[in-house]
Protein backbone atom coordinates (compact mmCIF):
# COMPACT_ATOMS: atom_id res chain seq x y z
CA UNK A 1 0.00 0.00 0.00
CA UNK A 2 1.23 3.48 -0.87
CA UNK A 3 0.67 6.06 1.85
CA UNK A 4 0.12 9.66 0.78
CA UNK A 5 0.97 12.05 3.60
CA UNK A 6 -1.86 14.52 4.08
CA UNK A 7 -0.93 18.13 4.74
CA UNK A 8 -2.51 21.56 4.68
CA UNK A 9 0.91 23.17 4.12
CA UNK A 10 1.49 23.76 0.36
CA UNK A 11 5.12 24.70 1.07
CA UNK A 12 5.80 21.05 1.90
CA UNK A 13 5.49 20.28 -1.81
CA UNK A 14 8.85 21.94 -2.38
CA UNK A 15 10.44 20.48 0.76
CA UNK A 16 9.43 16.82 0.99
CA UNK A 17 9.93 13.99 -1.48
CA UNK A 18 7.39 11.57 0.04
CA UNK A 19 3.98 11.34 -1.69
CA UNK A 20 1.80 14.21 -0.45
CA UNK A 21 -1.96 14.75 -0.44
CA UNK A 22 -3.35 18.30 -0.50
CA UNK A 23 -6.76 19.88 -0.80
CA UNK A 24 -7.86 22.15 -3.62
CA UNK A 25 -9.18 24.50 -0.95
CA UNK A 26 -5.64 25.04 0.37
CA UNK A 27 -4.11 25.66 -3.05
CA UNK A 28 -6.86 27.72 -4.67
CA UNK A 29 -6.22 30.72 -2.42
CA UNK A 30 -2.54 31.02 -3.38
CA UNK A 31 -1.23 33.46 -5.97
CA UNK A 32 2.08 31.64 -6.37
CA UNK A 33 2.58 27.90 -6.14
CA UNK A 34 5.62 25.87 -5.07
CA UNK A 35 7.35 23.47 -7.43
CA UNK A 36 6.87 19.89 -6.23
CA UNK A 37 9.91 17.90 -5.22
CA UNK A 38 8.01 14.60 -5.28
CA UNK A 39 4.71 13.08 -6.36
CA UNK A 40 1.43 14.36 -5.00
CA UNK A 41 -2.34 13.96 -5.37
CA UNK A 42 -5.24 16.40 -5.03
CA UNK A 43 -8.36 16.21 -2.90
CA UNK A 44 -11.35 18.17 -4.15
CA UNK A 45 -12.18 19.60 -0.74
CA UNK A 46 -15.74 18.43 -1.23
CA UNK A 47 -16.41 17.51 2.40
CA UNK A 48 -15.83 21.09 3.54
CA UNK A 49 -17.59 22.56 0.52
CA UNK A 50 -20.75 20.52 1.01
CA UNK A 51 -20.76 20.82 4.80
CA UNK A 52 -20.42 24.60 4.71
CA UNK A 53 -22.54 25.47 1.70
CA UNK A 54 -24.85 22.51 1.07
CA UNK A 55 -23.53 22.09 -2.45
CA UNK A 56 -20.69 22.83 -4.83
CA UNK A 57 -20.20 26.54 -5.52
CA UNK A 58 -17.24 25.86 -7.81
CA UNK A 59 -18.07 25.10 -11.44
CA UNK A 60 -16.58 22.11 -13.25
CA UNK A 61 -14.77 24.43 -15.66
CA UNK A 62 -13.23 26.41 -12.80
CA UNK A 63 -12.08 23.22 -11.08
CA UNK A 64 -10.56 21.87 -14.29
CA UNK A 65 -8.76 25.17 -14.83
CA UNK A 66 -7.35 25.01 -11.29
CA UNK A 67 -6.21 21.39 -11.67
CA UNK A 68 -4.52 22.18 -14.97
CA UNK A 69 -2.75 25.09 -13.30
CA UNK A 70 -1.54 22.85 -10.47
CA UNK A 71 -0.29 20.27 -12.96
CA UNK A 72 1.66 22.88 -14.92
CA UNK A 73 2.99 25.13 -12.15
CA UNK A 74 3.52 22.62 -9.32
CA UNK A 75 4.27 19.58 -11.47
CA UNK A 76 4.29 15.90 -10.48
CA UNK A 77 0.49 15.76 -9.98
CA UNK A 78 -0.37 12.06 -10.20
CA UNK A 79 -4.16 12.16 -9.81
CA UNK A 80 -7.04 14.32 -8.65
CA UNK A 81 -10.41 13.56 -7.09
CA UNK A 82 -13.50 14.68 -9.00
CA UNK A 83 -16.06 17.02 -7.48
CA UNK A 84 -17.53 14.15 -5.49
CA UNK A 85 -20.44 14.17 -3.03
CA UNK A 86 -19.71 12.51 0.31
CA UNK A 87 -22.38 10.40 1.98
CA UNK A 88 -21.75 10.92 5.68
CA UNK A 89 -25.12 11.54 7.39
CA UNK A 90 -24.22 15.10 8.39
CA UNK A 91 -23.17 15.96 4.84
CA UNK A 92 -26.35 14.45 3.40
CA UNK A 93 -28.31 16.48 5.96
CA UNK A 94 -26.46 19.64 4.91
CA UNK A 95 -27.37 19.20 1.23
CA UNK A 96 -30.92 17.97 1.81
CA UNK A 97 -30.40 15.32 -0.87
CA UNK A 98 -30.45 11.53 -0.66
CA UNK A 99 -27.46 9.17 -0.69
CA UNK A 100 -28.55 8.07 -4.16
CA UNK A 101 -28.53 11.65 -5.42
CA UNK A 102 -25.05 12.15 -3.97
CA UNK A 103 -23.87 9.05 -5.80
CA UNK A 104 -25.45 10.12 -9.08
CA UNK A 105 -23.79 13.53 -8.82
CA UNK A 106 -20.43 11.94 -7.98
CA UNK A 107 -20.59 9.73 -11.07
CA UNK A 108 -21.80 12.65 -13.21
CA UNK A 109 -18.84 14.72 -12.03
CA UNK A 110 -16.34 12.07 -13.07
CA UNK A 111 -18.01 11.69 -16.46
CA UNK A 112 -17.84 15.45 -16.99
CA UNK A 113 -14.23 15.77 -15.85
CA UNK A 114 -12.57 12.68 -17.31
CA UNK A 115 -10.23 13.43 -20.17
CA UNK A 116 -9.70 16.96 -18.87
CA UNK A 117 -7.14 16.08 -16.22
CA UNK A 118 -5.85 13.16 -14.13
CA UNK A 119 -9.22 12.54 -12.48
CA UNK A 120 -10.05 9.20 -10.87
CA UNK A 121 -13.53 7.78 -10.22
CA UNK A 122 -14.72 7.77 -6.62
CA UNK A 123 -17.20 5.42 -4.99
CA UNK A 124 -19.48 7.07 -2.44
CA UNK A 125 -21.94 5.45 -0.07
CA UNK A 126 -22.53 4.52 3.55
CA UNK A 127 -23.46 0.85 3.65
CA UNK A 128 -22.05 -1.93 1.47
CA UNK A 129 -25.20 -1.95 -0.65
CA UNK A 130 -24.70 1.77 -1.30
CA UNK A 131 -21.19 1.27 -2.65
CA UNK A 132 -22.42 -1.61 -4.82
CA UNK A 133 -25.17 0.64 -6.17
CA UNK A 134 -22.63 3.37 -6.91
CA UNK A 135 -20.45 0.87 -8.78
CA UNK A 136 -23.51 -0.07 -10.83
CA UNK A 137 -24.01 3.58 -11.76
CA UNK A 138 -20.49 3.65 -13.15
CA UNK A 139 -21.08 0.40 -15.04
CA UNK A 140 -24.32 1.75 -16.51
CA UNK A 141 -22.35 4.78 -17.71
CA UNK A 142 -19.81 2.52 -19.43
CA UNK A 143 -17.03 2.92 -16.83
CA UNK A 144 -15.26 -0.34 -15.98
CA UNK A 145 -13.95 0.34 -12.49
CA UNK A 146 -11.83 -2.81 -12.48
CA UNK A 147 -9.94 -1.44 -15.48
CA UNK A 148 -9.18 1.88 -13.75
CA UNK A 149 -5.69 2.36 -12.30
CA UNK A 150 -7.25 3.72 -9.11
CA UNK A 151 -10.73 4.05 -7.58
CA UNK A 152 -11.32 6.35 -4.63
CA UNK A 153 -13.31 5.07 -1.65
CA UNK A 154 -15.10 7.93 0.04
CA UNK A 155 -17.03 8.50 3.27
CA UNK A 156 -14.83 6.21 5.39
CA UNK A 157 -12.62 8.76 7.15
CA UNK A 158 -14.46 9.08 10.45
CA UNK A 159 -15.43 5.45 11.04
CA UNK A 160 -12.15 3.55 10.98
CA UNK A 161 -13.08 1.37 13.94
CA UNK A 162 -16.20 0.08 12.24
CA UNK A 163 -16.01 -3.56 11.21
CA UNK A 164 -18.32 -2.68 8.33
CA UNK A 165 -15.59 -0.59 6.66
CA UNK A 166 -13.25 -3.55 6.57
CA UNK A 167 -16.02 -5.65 5.01
CA UNK A 168 -16.71 -2.95 2.40
CA UNK A 169 -13.03 -2.69 1.48
CA UNK A 170 -12.67 -6.47 1.32
CA UNK A 171 -15.74 -6.89 -0.88
CA UNK A 172 -14.72 -4.18 -3.35
CA UNK A 173 -11.09 -5.29 -3.48
CA UNK A 174 -12.23 -8.85 -4.18
CA UNK A 175 -14.03 -7.42 -7.22
CA UNK A 176 -10.70 -6.37 -8.67
CA UNK A 177 -10.77 -2.68 -7.72
CA UNK A 178 -7.52 -0.88 -6.91
CA UNK A 179 -8.82 1.24 -4.06
CA UNK A 180 -7.60 4.48 -2.56
CA UNK A 181 -8.89 5.09 0.97
CA UNK A 182 -9.56 8.74 1.74
CA UNK A 183 -8.53 9.87 5.22
CA UNK A 184 -7.58 6.44 6.54
CA UNK A 185 -6.21 6.43 10.07
CA UNK A 186 -3.81 4.07 11.82
CA UNK A 187 -6.58 1.68 12.88
CA UNK A 188 -7.85 1.36 9.33
CA UNK A 189 -4.40 0.86 7.85
CA UNK A 190 -3.66 -1.89 10.36
CA UNK A 191 -7.01 -3.61 9.75
CA UNK A 192 -7.37 -3.48 5.97
CA UNK A 193 -4.39 -1.57 4.57
CA UNK A 194 -3.20 -4.67 2.73
CA UNK A 195 -6.41 -4.54 0.66
CA UNK A 196 -5.85 -0.95 -0.46
CA UNK A 197 -3.66 0.18 -3.33
CA UNK A 198 -3.13 3.46 -1.51
CA UNK A 199 -4.47 5.73 1.23
CA UNK A 200 -4.00 9.27 2.44
CA UNK A 201 -3.94 10.37 6.06
CA UNK A 202 -3.55 13.51 8.16
CA UNK A 203 -4.01 11.61 11.41
CA UNK A 204 -0.46 12.58 12.35
CA UNK A 205 -1.59 16.20 12.93
CA UNK A 206 -4.40 15.11 15.26
CA UNK A 207 -1.92 13.01 17.23
CA UNK A 208 0.63 15.85 17.32
CA UNK A 209 -1.87 18.30 18.79
CA UNK A 210 -2.30 15.95 21.74
CA UNK A 211 1.36 15.09 22.23
CA UNK A 212 4.35 17.04 23.57
CA UNK A 213 6.67 18.47 20.89
CA UNK A 214 9.36 16.09 19.68
CA UNK A 215 12.76 16.38 21.36
CA UNK A 216 14.59 19.21 19.65
CA UNK A 217 11.45 20.93 18.36
CA UNK A 218 11.02 24.48 19.68
CA UNK A 219 7.39 25.05 18.69
CA UNK A 220 4.56 24.65 21.20
CA UNK A 221 2.91 21.92 19.12
CA UNK A 222 4.06 19.63 16.29
CA UNK A 223 0.65 19.84 14.59
CA UNK A 224 2.30 21.55 11.59
CA UNK A 225 5.67 19.85 11.96
CA UNK A 226 7.10 18.06 8.94
CA UNK A 227 9.52 16.13 11.14
CA UNK A 228 6.67 14.72 13.22
CA UNK A 229 4.68 13.87 10.08
CA UNK A 230 7.57 12.01 8.47
CA UNK A 231 8.33 10.02 11.60
CA UNK A 232 4.66 9.13 11.99
CA UNK A 233 4.50 7.99 8.36
CA UNK A 234 7.66 5.89 8.68
CA UNK A 235 6.41 4.15 11.78
CA UNK A 236 3.01 3.49 10.25
CA UNK A 237 4.48 1.98 7.10
CA UNK A 238 6.80 -0.30 9.02
CA UNK A 239 4.16 -1.01 11.69
CA UNK A 240 6.83 -0.79 14.35
CA UNK A 241 5.63 -0.30 17.95
CA UNK A 242 5.38 3.46 18.41
CA UNK A 243 8.27 4.90 20.38
CA UNK A 244 7.50 8.59 19.98
CA UNK A 245 3.74 8.72 19.71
Amino acid sequence: MELWLGTHEPAWLARLSVPLFLSHRRLARRGSLPRALGRWALDSGGFTELSMHGGWRTSADAYVEAVQRYAEEIGNLVWAAPMDWMCEPDVVAATGLSVREHQERTVASFLELRGRGPFVPVLQGWKLADYEACAELYADAGVDLAAQPLVGLGSVCRRQRSREIGEIVGHLAAGGLRLHGFGVKKTGIERYGDLLASADSMAWSFRARRSPPLPGCTHASCSNCARFALLWREQLLTLRPPTLF
